[in-house]
């Protein structure tokens, strides 16, 4: 009998639709406003809202604490998102909750998964060197799979990005090729393809050529998912990570819509493939 992967342990649904929840400014960042409680409670509003419009999980990010460093982030942002991770994680009731420490401290996020009882973890830069406007971030899979045996967190999914957003490879390479070095090199159970920039679209050359590398390897979109072009997108990946699109009349730092979550769910429901 063939064993379940991560994916299929966390997600039944055909395309899977994962929203995001993009944390105001945590402690220690720049624009922190001095009150956890109104973060938390940012949190689970947005929660309540994804999972009200039939949302299949959840994402955390600390989304407001940019400017964003490149490696590892302080012990007090580590800290404040596993007390917010371990209550959206209650509230979920059963839902998956995975993990994303900006700009690519995938340490950080396998340690709050271990702590808060978190199903995955995104991780930007698992494989390659990007360019980007924290410099350059290399990838971390040889540390990442380590830690991951050492915290006994074995079932916790580690969700890839390929050649991700707001950054370039340091050299080119092919996305089938980048898709296959995550996957097989870097040992990502999914994968996943953005736009240039947050709610920016992928090409569809780029989400073909990611389907066909990746095989039976689940296959995510991660920006730019929305009602207008899911008919196209979704018959080539497994599951969708939105944010951008879901917001408040489409404002990127508004809070979730619960009827535009609804809304894109049903488009997802007519188009899986």
């Amino acid at each position: 009998m063939a064993v379940a992967t991560p994916w299929q342990q966390l997600f039944e649904t055909p395309t899977a639709l994962i929203g995001v929840l993009h944390l105001p400014p945590l402690p220690g960042s720049p624009r922190w406003g001095g009150d956890m409680e109104a973060v938390k409670r940012w949190a689970l509003a947005d929660a309540a809202a994804y999972i009200g419009g039939g949302a299949a999980g959840l994402v955390l990010e600390n989304f407001g604490d940019g400017p964003f460093f490149a490696g590892a982030v302080p012990a007090e942002t580590v800290a404040a998102m596993a007390v917010i991770a371990e209550a959206v994680v209650s509230a979920a009731n059963g839902l998956p909750v995975g993990i994303n420490v900006l700009r690519n401290d995938g340490a950080a996020a396998l340690a709050i998964a271990a702590a808060s009882a978190a199903s995955f973890v995104r991780v930007n830069v698992l494989s390659g060197a990007m360019v980007t406007d924290q410099g350059l971030i290399q990838g971390r899979a040889a540390e990442l799979m380590r830690l991951k045996r050492l915290l006994n967190i074995n079932d916790v999914g580690i969700f890839a990005d390929v050649l991700v957003k707001h950054a370039y490879p340091l050299a080119a390479q092919p996305i089938a090729e980048a898709v296959e070095d995550t996957l097989q090199r870097a040992g990502a159970d999914a994968v996943i393809i953005s736009g240039v920039a947050t709610g920016s679209a992928p090409s569809m050359a780029d989400l073909e050529a990611a389907r066909a590398a990746a095989h039976d390897a689940p296959v995510l979109i991660g920006s730019g998912c929305n009602n207008q072009n899911a008919a196209d997108m979704t018959p080539l990946v497994d599951g969708v990570i939105v944010a951008s699109s879901l917001k408040c009349d489409g404002q990127l730092f508004n809070p979730v819509d619960l009827q535009r979550v609804r809304q894109l769910r049903q488009a997802l429901n007519g188009y899986s493939h």
